[in-house]
């Protein structure tokens, strides 16, 4: 075992080169000037570490070009190790398998009650990742950590399951400790709105950027926040209520206690309540984008309200945070600019105009799958070097 004395050559070495795996894993894929750049490593300590690393096996090194140069770009090794993300919606259970290389290996999706019990859930989740490793051809020992999604707050101190709209009866659940027992695996849990958050910063609309915020809208409306690449939780982590902002002290009660929050105006129950009258059946939140996607002017105009009131949230999270992008995600998000063209406007209206300008609002690029491919992505950024390290072989090279 390796008793490297913090400030030695050794440590600094390891240190380094688990500054260089970081980088590249949360990228998938970097040149070497670009991982100079994201680790402030000079040119030099780079490329000897790249070059021990490719010796190993722990990554690959291909010829590339970068800005009309030749360049090699750097990516973790495909048998480097294997994650697994589990996300538990609304109506649905999604799991996914993925390298550390950023590809999908399987996924899968099967629908769900919501007053599924957690035993039930939990159940489900098991044979549905033991299925998917099959499927991908890898045994549980490769599996290096598995991300997990639930749509709720998540103690910080005890990790159970604060309360959910979703799934009412799994509050007080310890899911992370549940799965990690089932599975005989390191289990990373998070909410809905930090996992598509960061889904969304790795794999869709949000590559590239170190600041951002994503706002899931469907049932109630949630948010991750994105400061300096990295999910910022507080110390509670409650960071990013953004659906239990005051807009109206006289408003509908929310199940937070509160009156007027934000969620009371635009969550599902809220908007289906609205077109009640006007359009009697069955209707969802889908439906809804669908009948003012065809230009039902009831829906339409439902739709809008809750984008001028999103946005107002919107331009007090800007004039805090001063985000390079807002990813709007959930169900909502599929009307497109029927609901985002009222954000901007909202948003030019209220926020400060030099943020405003800094600010661009978008669609989620991955819809329902950005909770699961964020769960992977959690398993990468939270795993610490020392495991990917560990798995690839490198402990005793790095440690000599």
């Amino acid at each position: 075992m390796s008793m490297d004395t913090p400030g030695s050559q050794s440590s600094l070495h390891r240190a380094n080169l688990e500054r260089v795996l970081r980088a590249v894993r949360m990228a998938g894929s970097l040149t070497q000037a670009e991982i100079a750049r994201s680790t402030g490593l000079s040119a030099a300590t780079v490329s000897n570490i790249v070059r021990e690393l490719k010796e190993s096996g722990t990554v690959v090194v291909a010829d590339t070009s970068s800005g009309g140069r030749r360049a090699r770009s750097v990516s973790l090794s495909g048998d480097a190790g294997i994650v697994v993300g589990v996300d538990f919606g609304h109506t649905h259970l999604r799991v996914a398998v993925g390298n550390l290389a950023h590809r999908v290996l399987a996924e899968e999706s099967e629908p769900i009650d919501t007053d599924v019990s957690a035993q039930q859930g939990f159940d489900r989740a098991e044979t549905l990742v033991g299925r998917l490793l099959t499927q991908a051809g890898f045994r549980p020992d490769k599996v290096i950590g598995v991300g997990l999604g639930v749509p709720g707050p998540i103690d910080v101190e005890t990790g159970a399951l604060g309360s959910t709209a979703i799934l009412p009866g799994w509050t007080g659940v310890n899911p992370g400790r549940e799965l990690s027992q089932r599975l005989g695996m390191q289990v990373y849990v998070d909410n809905d709105a930090n996992l598509g958050a960061l889904g969304e910063l790795v794999w869709g609309a949000g590559r590239g950027l170190s600041d951002l915020a994503y706002i899931k809208v469907a049932s109630g409306v949630g948010s991750g926040l994105v400061i300096n690449g990295q999910i910022y939780r507080g110390p509670g982590g409650t960071a990013g209520e953004i659906g239990h902002i005051t807009l109206d002290e006289a408003g509908p009660v929310c199940r937070c206690g509160n009156r007027g929050c934000l969620e009371t105006f635009v969550g599902s129950r809220y908007l289906l309540n609205l077109l009640n009258a006007s359009h009697p059946g069955e209707l969802t939140l889908t439906k809804v984008v669908q009948l003012a996607q065809q230009g039902d002017l009831g829906c339409r105009r439902v739709i809008a309200d809750a984008g001028r009131q999103i946005g107002s949230g919107v331009a007090t999270l800007c004039n805090l945070l001063n985000p390079r992008r807002v990813i709007l995600g959930g169900e909502l998000a599929e009307a497109g600019e029927l609901v985002l063209s009222p954000i901007r406007d909202s948003v030019a209206r209220y926020a400060i105009p030099s943020a405003a300008r800094q600010l661009s609002v978008v669609p989620g690029t991955l819809g329902g799958r950005a909770e699961v491919l964020g769960a992977l992505a959690l398993v990468m950024s939270e795993m610490g070097e020392s495991g990917a390290i560990r798995h690839t072989g490198l402990a005793s090279a790095s440690s000599a």
